[in-house]
């Protein structure tokens, strides 16, 4: 059994992977921005180093899980001073404490990255293709890998890089700057028209496959490794097709759907290579695109009473 934090704990997939290591036995404690009920949830902002230090006081760490950022890229665009505090200084502070406490860390990265390429997404296209990344979320994430290769070199630390895809599922909260899964379902749900843009394909991963993909790193635990974590790569599916299942799963009307050209500023289809992650880390998503909206549904129907 490991000793685990969670920062961001309070968040999506903070909260999915924490149930998750829990589950297998681990003692697991959290801290995020946001107050939690949680015996074993810490108040901290990673963007603020004595807060940190704080938490790294109070307790040994094997590992640490770094999801704490600020997500989305008109969120980075609308509040980019939290974006940039957060995802860039913050993981500056957790990276000067796992110099101190020597925790082996999982940083939370994103495909995003992967900017402008659409070529076959495998991890080492970042090592041999210069890539224009399209808006201030994917740079401070691929500015946070840098900060991780960069502390590896100077001063021996141990990281895992992951690369999330896709994921959507219970406890992704609606907001303007979520996913399109969450906008699609939560507008459907109220009788609100949403977008839906042509010309769009993405692989879709249910919070409960990527969590166990997760989890899997602490059993395996490869320092310097990069992961893309997501569904399948024959798990396309069209933003059209998309919407036209969301409608079905919701029972709303089709009128709600208004049907816009390429969304500017986002990669056209993302191609994107799993083959790593299954290798070490046993990855093997069960829950398809059909029935991940169906359970999604599901549970937005009870928070948000529709």
């Amino acid at each position: 059994m490991a000793t685990i934090l969670v920062t961001g704990g309070r968040g999506f997939i903070g909260t999915n992977l924490t149930a998750e290591l829990r589950s297998r036995g681990h003692d697991v404690w959290t801290s995020d921005i946001l107050q939690g009920e949680d015996p074993l949830h810490l108040k901290a902002d990673t963007g603020v180093y004595q807060q940190m230090d704080a938490v790294f006081r109070k307790r040994r760490f094997d590992f640490v899980f770094h999801l704490a950022a600020e997500y989305g890229r008109w969120n980075g665009e609308d509040h980019y001073e939290n974006l940039w505090r957060t995802n860039v200084t913050g993981t500056k502070n957790v990276l000067r404490l796992q110099e101190q406490h020597r925790f082996k860390m999982i940083f939370f990265s994103s495909a995003e990255v992967y900017g402008d390429y659409d070529g076959l997404m495998s991890e080492d296209v970042m090592e041999r293709i210069p890539i224009k990344q399209m808006n201030d979320y994917a740079i401070s994430k691929w500015a946070g890998e840098l900060q991780c290769l960069n502390h590896a070199a100077m001063f021996g630390t141990e990281t895992v890089r992951v690369r999330p895809v896709g994921c959507y599922g219970p406890h992704e909260y609606y907001s303007p700057y979520r996913g399109v899964i969450p906008i699609m379902v939560y507008h459907s749900l109220m009788g609100r028209p949403f977008p839906v843009y042509r010309g769009h394909k993405r692989i879709f991963d249910y919070v409960e496959d990527t969590c166990r993909t997760f989890a899997n790193i602490v059993e395996n635990f490869i320092p310097g490794e990069v992961y893309n974590v997501g569904g399948r790569e024959d798990w396309v599916t069209s933003i059209e097709d998309l919407a036209a299942l969301v409608l079905e799963t919701t029972g709303a009307p089709a009128r709600l759907a208004e049907y816009k050209g390429e969304e500017k500023f986002t990669t056209r289809v993302k191609v994107v290579d799993f083959s790593k992650a299954r290798r070490d880390l046993r990855h093997g998503p069960k829950v398809d695109i059909r029935e991940g909206i169906r359970r999604y549904t599901a549970w937005a129907r009870k928070v948000y009473g529709a």
